[in-house]
């Protein structure tokens, strides 16, 4: 690799990796390169196979319900690979009383449901007239004020399953701005809703587009759509960026044993590994960052293999708010939702661990990990006899928090690039932690490098499933 380069992008991750997809396609000669501190692609996304079974150490799968994502699939021609589970074909379910209850996959939907009272049905209509409340709020309280309290378990179950974090921490403003810009251009969240349909209606929008989505992995699991991503791209793999410093030149990017130079610089890193390098930065014109660091979640996934005597509910699997005192947050039905993740005659569950509200559960040994989970799925679940398999995974990676304050940090992010030509930062947490999140942030970031602009955030209201 020449050290001198158009585009240079630290981080192999999914970020990296799909910003040089799609400036491949949006400037074809620019020399485009990766650094990549660990010896292979992918990030937070990487898969397990052992004994014929097949689990994820970090995201499961995401929702062809984006754009940039569907590219991807079709450029790689990974569309032809992907496993799909349509939410309108599978359920999940959540952890209520002790036992699991079957939960449907629309807001409309739950609330014609028994699973609540029709004084809290009633409650959620309050949004119409409750007036918002401007200051930033933790979803908890904002929820509470718009909907009642009586909903705090389904949200608390929705937080669960994406950031493994704290509704009485994470930030309305950081998770959900779309939602909350609905609610305070239109003064309550149905009223926005119902604009918002009255609007793609009068654009002839047809019916698909209110069809609920598919979840979508692959037979190798997860980490097939960064090998695929990787395979026409430079990385320098175990190549750990030490500084960047910005110069008349553009940039320039030191490691242990190189020093590069390029007119655009990507941080396609993680929010914390970005701050790391920012605050060690030189040159670098605004003010400091407000914080130096953001809270983490992390989980183990425990991966428990069953003969199928194991009696597992159809669907994708279930989630338990914290009220509920259990020692999983969920579980994933794992052989339902795609095939091939376990031997014939044989089930897969992988239940999830820890979490921001219960950190101190990873530091249990595997085989406690692994004796507390079977039997806290046994009291939800038919499972007659023990796993034939198990295995405890433990990410390297944790999950960003965007919790109070995360909003001010995001505005100086966007102030830096907006000051600092030729840098752009992206990656796990800036824009969200799904695989959605990232692909869509990346397409913009290189649709911005070609046109020589700053990329900028486009806030958009997304589907809440469950």
């Amino acid at each position: 690799m020449g050290n001198e380069i158009d585009t240079l992008i630290i981080g192999g991750g999914l970020s990296g990796l799909s910003v040089a997809h799609f400036l491949q396609k949006y400037q074809p000669g620019a020399r485009i390169s990766i650094l990549e501190k660990s010896s292979s692609p992918g990030g937070a996304i990487s898969s397990f196979q052992q004994d014929g079974f097949l689990a994820e150490r970090g995201a499961h799968g995401f929702l062809d319900n984006v754009e940039a994502s569907r590219e991807l699939l079709a450029d790689t021609s990974l569309d032809k690979e992907a496993q799909k589970a349509p939410l309108d074909e599978f359920v999940r379910y959540v952890c209520l009383n002790g036992r699991l209850n079957l939960i449907p996959q629309s807001p409309k939907k739950i609330l014609k449901s028994n699973l609540i009272s029709l004084p809290a049905k009633l409650r959620v209509l309050a949004d119409l007239w409750k007036k918002p409340h401007p200051e930033e709020q933790t979803v908890a309280q904002w929820a509470a004020h718009r909907f009642g309290s009586s909903l705090l378990p389904f949200v608390d179950a929705v937080l669960t399953g994406t950031y493994a974090g704290d509704l009485n921490r994470l930030s309305i403003d950081a998770v959900f701005p779309g939602i909350r810009n609905l609610e305070l251009k239109n003064g309550s969240v149905i009223r926005g809703l119902l604009q918002k349909r009255k609007v793609a209606k009068a654009k002839n929008q047809d019916a698909s587009a209110m069809k609920l989505p598919a979840m979508i992995s692959f037979p190798q699991g997860m980490g097939r759509l960064p090998e695929a991503l990787a395979a026409d791209k430079y990385l320098a793999y175990s190549t750990e960026v030490e500084s960047i410093h910005k110069n008349e030149d553009g940039w320039e990017v030191r490691t242990s044993e190189n020093s590069y130079q390029a007119k655009s610089l990507v941080l396609a890193l993680s929010v914390n590994q970005a701050l790391r390098l920012l605050n060690n930065s030189e040159g670098l014109a605004g003010e400091a960052s407000p914080v130096s660091a953001i809270p983490e979640a992390r989980i183990v996934t425990v991966a428990l293999g069953f003969t199928e005597s194991a009696d597992i509910p159809f669907g994708f699997g279930y989630l338990a708010p914290e009220q509920e005192k259990r020692f999983a947050m969920g579980a994933l039905f794992s052989t339902h939702m795609f095939p091939g993740r376990a031997p014939a005659g044989h089930v897969l569950l992988e239940a999830l661990v820890g979490g921001r509200r219960h950190p101190e559960k990873l530091e249990l040994s595997d085989d406690v990990l692994i004796h507390k989970t079977y039997a806290d799925l046994k009291q939800l679940i038919h499972l007659p006899d023990p796993p034939v398999f198990s295995k405890v995974l433990r990410p390297d990676h944790g999950i960003p928090q965007l919790e109070i304050g995360y909003p001010k940090l995001l505005a100086w992010r966007n102030s830096l690039i907006g000051i600092n030509q030729g840098l752009y930062v992206c990656g796990f947490g800036w824009e969200g932690i799904g695989i959605n999140d990232m692909t869509k942030s990346a397409r913009q970031v290189a649709s911005a490098i070609a046109a020589g602009i700053t990329a900028k955030d486009e806030t958009e209201v997304k589907g809440v499933y469950f």
